[in-house]
């Protein structure tokens, strides 16, 4: 199936803008907005295959919407005469690069992206949306899908349902109820999203909710009935459209040549001086596109050759005895826990897994308590056992995103000694830019699908905490987080520590600043409130 890949440019813009420092050229232009649009395209360029592209903007001037409303984005500052100043250049730079660029009068990008998406699918073409705008999940269905370059988040039917509650066919209805801060579109007061996502669940549409605002009691019920006469517009102002007459086909929208003369014009003037370097090696607008696989990480390494595991249940002291002796003997040792909690300052351990070896790894179990768990060591004698080591600054170990282990250790009275390396960290210093999430690590750097949390333990309504896991599935994804977690530190850090200005960084800067940011969140900071005000 051919693609259409369409870019939210006006999202771009103003996340552009914000996210970068403020760059200026020699003479003092600002030049941050162009940089950043220009990398994200670059980088879309270079991560998704697509026979037809558009760039879309919002155009000047009013749209059907400021008739619906007048205080429809009333809410809104004037753009900043810094980003307004770039805008000319962003667009001369998205020509140049070789993507259609499209604005239309009297409506907004949403609403031609919203029209294109439907075109594509009404000519058996796949679309991906790139946007970090929640309102565009509407426009998810089986041909269309949404991905945020800021977040590397994917959005297809399931992920909107996932991360919203709702289905992206009521994702207008739910906006509708909760309003829209960023539009100024008022929603029913006091109704936040679970509210929503509770009364479409229970009426299935906002026409069924409003037909049963009657049946709805206390504070909130009265609110929606206070709402009834708005609700339609709500729905209106928040609607995409998907009938704007366009001046371009489909055909319009292959992508372009690259305008290497203009290019190296507006890179000199801005003084991006690496994308100069690119064009006269021949890379003007990104290596060679990979095709769009929503399950597939950006620039996954060749998948691994299946490796036997050897993954242990820990169930009682004996066990846990020789892998303590283990863990004083070992080198390095890879250290997980599970929780109660995403909460770092609430979560109570469930089970911890250690690895010590590539490819072998035990899993600890100690507060599962569904019917029929096997039983375990009780928690606090197991903790009591494993403190001389936890606390042991001379044994080195390794966690993904330590901080957070740190504190749930600490919730349970134990101070975590002899952090030496964090995955997390380490990713961060050599590519910020991309997550750091272990799956995605796993997938980058080793070639390996890790087994999703989701797939454990459930998503949305249905999922369960960790201590109604069974024990076996449990060892089987612990296991796997604190193995992956060695593989991958021996992946990753010695190419950090190649590099001695990213070597510094990471040894004494993150590394160091971590305890510091622990303590802070743990305890607070002291504010000298008059010294502040005078600052501000």
């Amino acid at each position: 199936m051919k693609t259409l890949l369409l870019v939210d440019g006006s999202s771009y813009l103003y996340r552009a803008f914000h996210a970068m420092p403020d760059l200026r050229n020699r003479n003092g232009e600002p030049t941050g907005a162009v940089y950043g649009v220009t990398g994200m395209l670059k980088r879309l360029r270079r991560e998704i295959a697509a026979e037809y592209m558009a760039c879309i903007f919002d155009a000047k001037g009013r749209t059907f919407r400021d008739d619906l409303f007048a205080e429809y984005k009333a809410n809104r500052a004037a753009m900043p005469a810094e980003l307004e100043a770039q805008i000319p250049r962003i667009h001369e730079v998205v020509r140049a690069l070789g993507w259609p660029l499209l604005m239309v009068d009297g409506v907004e990008a949403d609403d031609v992206i919203g029209t294109l998406c439907a075109q594509a699918t009404a000519a058996g073409l796949r679309t991906v949306v790139s946007t970090g705008d929640k309102d565009m999940a509407q426009l998810v269905d089986d041909h269309v899908t949404l991905v945020n370059t800021m977040t590397e988040e994917t959005l297809d039917p399931a992920g909107v349902a996932a991360k919203f509650g709702v289905a992206p066919e009521r994702i207008v209805d739910w906006l509708a109820l909760i309003g829209d801060t960023v539009d100024n579109v008022p929603g029913v007061a006091k109704v936040g999203p679970k509210t929503a996502v509770k009364w479409l669940a229970q009426y299935g549409s906002l026409d069924a909710v409003i037909a049963n605002a009657d049946a709805i009691s206390g504070v909130v019920g009265d609110n929606l009935r206070a709402a009834l006469g708005w609700l339609p517009t709500s729905r209106a102002l928040l609607t995409i459209r998907r009938d704007v007459p366009l001046s371009v086909t489909l055909d319009d929208l292959v992508a372009q040549p690259v305008d290497a003369g203009v290019l190296t014009a507006a890179y000199e003037r801005a003084g991006f001086r690496t994308w100069l370097a690119e064009l006269k090696d021949g890379d003007p607008g990104g290596a060679i596109p990979r095709r769009f696989d929503a399950a597939d990480g950006a620039d996954a390494v060749a998948p691994a050759a299946p490796v036997e595991r050897h993954y242990e249940t820990l169930l009682d002291l004996a066990a846990l005895d020789r892998w303590i002796e283990k863990l004083h003997a070992a080198t390095l040792t890879a250290l997980d826990t599970e929780t109660t909690s995403l909460d770092p300052m609430r979560a109570r351990i469930v089970g911890l897994s250690f690895a010590v070896e590539p490819h072998a790894a035990a899993y600890l179990p100690l507060a599962h308590a569904y019917p029929g768990a096997p039983d375990q060591i009780p928690l606090d004698v197991a903790l009591e056992r494993l403190r001389p080591w936890l606390e042991d600054a001379s044994r080195p170990k390794l966690l993904q995103n330590a901080k957070y282990d740190l504190h749930v250790c600490l919730n349970h009275g134990i101070r975590v000694r002899g952090v030496v390396h964090d995955t997390l960290l380490a990713s961060y210093v050599l590519e910020s830019h991309r997550p750091h999430d272990m799956d995605a690590l796993a997938v980058r750097h080793l070639g390996v699908k890790t087994i999703p949390y989701a797939d454990v333990a459930g998503k949305g309504a249905s999922q369960i905490g960790f201590d109604q896991v069974g024990v076996e599935r449990a060892t089987e994804y612990s296991a796997e987080d604190a193995d992956i977690t060695l593989q991958l530190c021996h992946a990753i850090v010695p190419r950090v520590e190649a590099d001695p200005k990213l070597a510094r960084v990471y040894r004494d800067i993150e590394l160091p600043v971590m305890p510091v940011l622990l303590a802070m969140e743990r305890h607070g900071v002291l504010v000298d409130g008059a010294r502040l005000a005078a600052q501000s």
